[in-house]
């Protein structure tokens, strides 16, 4: 399965972008989807999963800033960010968890935000 991820660019602290990702194909079951980012010089890191079942699990660097939605159906997962901060740059990938199999992972997409 491939993932394509699209909405990443260029903003001003306390702006907004809105991430979306969509697989190639339709696997019917899966655990859950979401967004991983890494910064310069930083590891990956989780910024929001959401489950099959809807629950959604954030870093708590973006609670309350950040929110992930999926449609199960088509296999898509969305990332709203607002008020983004500097240190929310980063290449953001999304990552698809099937029942069984290995995990999809998106290519990434670039997200800077400046002072």
């Amino acid at each position: 399965v491939q993932l394509q991820a699209s909405g990443g660019g260029s903003v001003q602290d306390g702006g907004s972008l809105t991430l979306s990702c969509t697989a190639s194909e339709i696997i019917g079951s899966i655990n859950g989807m979401g967004w991983y980012r890494q910064a310069p010089g930083k590891q990956r890191e989780q910024v929001a999963v959401i489950t099959r079942s809807g629950r959604a699990i954030y870093a708590e660097s973006v609670k309350g800033r950040f929110t992930i939605s999926s449609d199960a159906a088509k296999n898509t997962v969305t990332l709203e960010m607002s008020n983004l901060k500097v240190d929310d740059t980063g290449v953001y990938s999304c990552i698809l968890v099937p029942r069984v199999g290995p995990h999809s992972w998106g290519q990434g997409t670039q997200v800077t935000v400046s002072s």
